[in-house]
């Protein structure tokens, strides 16, 4: 799959920059008025490209003497990396539209990006634009380094052929709770109709807990981030019941302990998934798929569900002579026109309040993003703290010998990952 196998690319690089210290980045809080050209990067996706292309048209037609030069992130172990290379050279360009929020901590220790904060309407406007769920993308200091651009709201995809052949009900699957979605998980592999019931990933990378524990955390607190005051969350009766819900599905093989090469959706080997909007253009009519809001251990109304955002940023870096021109550009590319745009092009969700309201005609035309519009509103991100790989890193390790191959017991892994992720955010 095309978008996790790009995540799976920014293990090596977010790893190495968790650890750096302050680079060749100068300082975020100067001169946020000068004017000029300036350099942007964007991510290698077709879609996004064809968006890019025609921002960047759009503004250089009107702005003789402030040109955008743009280009795709230069190619390397994954966009990460080739981030914190240019940070540490001290020639990042402007903006980078392709910024992950679990990097921002980082990156901003490098002294490779600027507060947005500091400008005059830099709070109002990211405020304005994206409502109170901006407040997730603030640092610890209470500033945003990051401007809330998109997000792909994680649901659960079902194989709505394969409900039929085992005689569960296509258009209303019963995978609103924890017990029901045990026991279609096991109706499913008892018919045979494939391998496992889902199957996400067992492997040890950092960021796998944002595609089996953490939407499911999300949706069982109510929004609840992993970190929160510098403390883990976890470890108390929510965090166990999501946990021992994904230790079942292990136990009972339901789920798979082995890597699968592939797309076990795709290929038939499972008939579930955990993706975002951005899954539909990649599916297509190769499966009869169809999509709910991840279950939580008694049931939560659609309407009330959170998951994780899989949301993608935009930084604007203190390398960057002509600040105040890359401060204009960032809003021009995210104003209503430009997020409608996006949204026709790349099917991705504007970090936009009151998205299906601002997009109605998008929205009846394109009904099967309709459930992703409205999910968005409802989304927890990465923790903005310290050592937020490290964090997730140690979190990954705990709940894989515990969860997926049953080596721990749930309890002593949420409370003694609990207690070594407090140390990490308070930097130790």
């Amino acid at each position: 799959m095309k978008r996790r196998i790009l995540v799976a690319g920014a293990a090596v690089g977010m790893l190495a920059l968790s650890a750096c210290g302050s680079g060749g980045g100068g300082d975020g809080a100067a001169d946020t008025e000068g004017t000029g050209d300036i350099t942007i990067w964007y991510s290698n996706n077709e879609a996004e490209i064809a968006w890019g292309e025609q921002m960047v048209d759009a503004w250089n037609a009107d702005h003789p003497d402030e040109q955008i030069k743009a280009q795709e992130i230069p190619a390397g172990a994954s966009s990460e990396e080739s981030i914190t290379a240019a940070i540490t050279a001290g020639n990042a360009p402007c903006l980078i539209f392709n910024t992950s929020p679990a990097a921002v901590p980082g990156f901003q220790k490098q002294g490779g990006l600027v507060n947005l904060s500091d400008f005059e309407d830099g709070d109002d406007y990211i405020m304005e634009r994206t409502g109170e769920i901006a407040d997730q993308y603030r640092s610890e200091d209470g500033d945003f380094y990051q401007l809330p651009w998109k997000s792909n709201p994680v649901m659960i995809f079902y194989n709505k052929d394969m409900f039929t052949q085992a005689g569960l009900d296509p258009e209303n699957p019963p995978l609103a709770t924890y017990d029901e979605f045990l026991a279609t998980a096991r109706t499913l592999v008892e018919a045979g109709v494939a391998d496992y019931a889902i199957n996400p990933s067992p492997t040890s990378e950092f960021f796998q807990p944002w595609f089996d524990f953490y939407p499911l955390y999300a949706a069982q607190t109510g929004g609840t981030l992993l970190v929160e005051d510098g403390k883990a969350t976890f470890d108390n009766e929510d965090g166990a019941a999501v946990a021992n819900f994904w230790r079942t599905l292990y136990d009972e093989q339901l789920s798979g302990r082995e890597q699968y090469q592939g797309d076990s959706f795709a290929d038939g080997i499972s008939a579930m998934s955990i993706v975002g909007p951005w899954a539909i253009a990649v599916y297509g009519d190769s499966v009869n798929w169809g999509a709910v809001p991840v279950p939580t251990e008694s049931g939560t109304a659609p309407e009330e569900t959170h998951t994780f955002s899989d949301a993608k940023n935009i930084g604007l870096y203190t390398a960057c002579e002509n600040k105040g021109t890359a401060w204009e550009v960032l809003k021009f590319a995210t104003s209503e026109e430009q997020d409608g745009i996006w949204l026709e092009e790349t099917g991705q969700m504007p970090l936009r309040q009151n998205l299906t309201e601002t997009y109605p005609d998008y929205f009846e035309a394109n009904p099967a993003y309709q459930v992703f519009g409205d999910q968005a509103s409802r989304t927890v991100e990465v923790p903005n703290v310290t050592n937020s790989i490290e964090i997730w890193q140690t979190f990954r390790d705990g709940y894989s010998r515990a969860v997926i191959f049953g080596e721990d017991e749930v309890d002593t892994f949420l409370t003694d990952t609990a207690a070594e992720i407090d140390e990490l955010a308070a930097g130790n």
